[in-house]
């Protein structure tokens, strides 16, 4: 049964979304399937109309963000320049919603791109290029960096070098988002939160956000290990967040990776279980960076392994529930707005 909206009037800047249209690729992944790979299949085409009617399901989400996840990639042209076409398909999606016919919701308002780092210098010229496609939303990139010694444990689809954020090269690039003004998304897994820490010392201005609670793990051979690896987890972000350039994304719990919960997809469970087995994380994250630093995200449909739209932002807001009026006004959209540069969609 459907939950009941709670405070359906609290404005909702959804800072961390995807769309694509994965059906092609879905038979070329081998067998056995990892959880990941179950959860996109059952949403391998995740459209703006499925955007819009999530959205629009009785929270009040204004605005969005959109995340890179290699989607519409450039197939003719320069290679180099491929991932240009994300950022030009997203912006079509924007332009639609800018049109006010779908009321004031106005999706992909910040798009995030990717550009490879590991190029050096070489990725300024994609940078550039993806900063034109954005007409003025294009807000950034992520380069994620998830890695770990178990193959299980991520699966087929991601292939990032270990310490990749330790690279020269990497860094060669990484230091061209400061001079365009752009910000940075880090994926990494909780073993490697020393990689994003290390980091963001070594460029004190640049903007980083921290996704998804810092990915603590319960799956593969990490299964059953949450409860002995929170005090690692909670140290991670602690230091982390004494870096002030760095902010964090309260969600991506509900991924298989997590595995919390551990059955999917939409596990049925409800609002009031699943606050009751993130609150840890939760509450570590904002008082480790404050509600000015952290912000609630869907993170869909990779999120639907464990949690419909709805009963997800019942969640936050269950979670919430202790922060005064000006706190949760930042951790639903005022801390997004001002990361991603989109603060005109609050006055």
């Amino acid at each position: 049964m459907a939950e009941a909206v709670l405070e359906p009037d609290l404005p909702i800047i959804d800072p961390h979304h995807h769309l694509w249209d994965l059906r092609p690729l879905i038979g070329a992944i081998p067998e056995p399937r990892h959880p990941f790979i179950e959860t996109i299949s059952r949403s391998a085409y995740y459209t703006f109309d499925q955007l819009l009617g999530d959205a629009r399901g009785g929270h009040n989400v204004i605005a969005t963000v959109y995340m890179e996840c290699g989607a519409f990639y450039r197939a003719d042209g320069d290679p180099t320049f491929k991932t240009v076409g994300e950022v030009e398909f997203v912006g079509g999606v924007a332009a639609q919603g800018a049109s006010g016919l779908y009321g004031a919701f106005r999706p992909c308002a910040a798009i995030i791109g990717h550009a490879d780092l590991r190029q050096g210098d070489s990725a300024r010229p994609v940078l550039d290029a993806l900063i034109r496609a954005g007409n003025g939303r294009f807000k950034g990139i992520r380069h994620q960096g998830a890695w770990d010694a178990d193959p299980d444990v991520l699966g087929s689809p991601f292939h990032a070098a270990p310490r990749l954020y330790h690279s020269d090269v990497f860094r060669q690039g990484f230091r061209h988002l400061g001079e365009l003004g752009l910000t940075f998304d880090a994926w990494v897994l909780e073993p490697q939160l020393d990689d994003v820490l290390d980091l963001a010392r070594a460029f004190p201005a640049q903007l980083i956000c921290l996704d998804h609670c810092g990915t603590p793990l319960g799956t593969a051979s990490y299964h059953g290990t949450l409860t002995e690896r929170f005090e690692v987890w909670r140290t991670g972000i602690r230091q982390i967040a004494t870096c002030p350039n760095v902010s964090i994304k309260l969600g991506g719990l509900a991924m298989a990776f997590c595995g919390m919960p551990e059955r999917g997809p939409e596990a049925g469970l409800s609002s009031q279980d699943l606050a009751a087995m993130w609150q840890p994380y939760i509450e570590t994250c904002i008082e480790a960076f404050g509600p000015e630093r952290a912000m609630f995200e869907s993170n869909y449909p990779v999120d639907k392994w464990g949690a419909s739209y709805n009963t997800l932002w019942n969640t936050f807001k269950r979670l919430a529930q202790g922060t005064s009026p000006d706190e949760k006004h930042a951790l639903f959209a005022g801390t997004a707005a001002r990361f991603y540069g989109i603060e005109h969609l609050l006055t």
